[in-house]
Formats: C-alpha cells, structure tokens, sequence
C-alpha cells in the first residue's frame, strides 16, 4: 500500500483505519489527526488508564497518544485482522509497550470498532483486558 496506489488519499473505511495505525505507530500525530472527523467520538474502555470519551482529533492526541508516550516506551498498537462492514472496521490488534515507571512489558489482545464516515474516523471505541494493562503499571514492591 503506497501513494501510487492511491491508500494515502482513499476514504475506503479500512485504509483510513489502516492510515491511523500507520501514523499512530510513526508517531506521527498530525496524519494520525487527518483520519479523524472534527466531531470525532473516541472512547477508551473502562477500567484502561485513560478511560472516558474524548470529541477533537486535537483532543483525542492529546489525551491519549501523548499520554500514552509519557507512561509508555514503545506503545504499538499492532493492527492484524480487519472485518469490515459498511461504515463499520473492527480491527483485531495487539498493544505492545513497557511501562516506563515499572519496566514491566505487556502483550495483550485489543478490538478495535471504527466508524468511518465521508473518509474520516467518526467513532472509536476500545475493548482490552485492562487487568493486564494495569498490572503491568503497578510495582512489585
């Protein structure tokens, strides 16, 4: 997928799915921001460290990638397998970091749902065992 084939400018809801991962991984915030809508609804899950609904793409970097790169080295979140339906992209993935206070490195399965409307992200919301997350958080002391 490149330039030529026409993925960087394709509104088809997997490639602008697949265009946020992309920027996300490269830590690219500005072309992460480009995939989603003005009024965008973004919702980590309960339970996650950054739990709650965030509207703004600006918003949306703010309250979670860059916090996600100050508690986190290395955070990726490694898209695999796609279904799409329609507007609909469920992207079954997997986050890999080490948390910078505790060392402690996670591995967990993660379901991603997208809503993509007129070539933009227009709901996200995630599904993680937060348990793991948050236990790779917590000192063994």
């Amino acid at each position: 997928m490149n330039e030529t084939t026409g993925f960087g400018t394709s509104t088809a809801p997997a490639d602008v799915v697949r265009r946020q991962y992309l920027a996300s991984a490269a830590g690219d915030l500005e072309a992460l921001r480009a995939t989603l809508a003005p009024d965008v609804e973004w919702t980590e899950m309960a339970g996650f460290p950054l739990a709650g609904t965030y509207r703004t793409p600006e918003g949306v970097t703010a309250a979670v990638m860059e916090k996600l790169g100050q508690a986190w080295e290395g955070w990726t979140a490694h898209d695999d397998t796609y279904v799409v339906d329609g507007e609909n992209v469920v992207v079954l993935a997997r986050y890999t970091a080490a948390n910078k206070a505790t060392g402690k490195t996670i591995d967990v399965r993660v379901a991603h749902h997208f809503i993509v409307r007129g070539g933009r992200i227009v709901r996200f919301e995630q599904f993680v065992d937060t348990a793991l997350v948050r236990d790779a958080m917590t000192s063994d002391r």
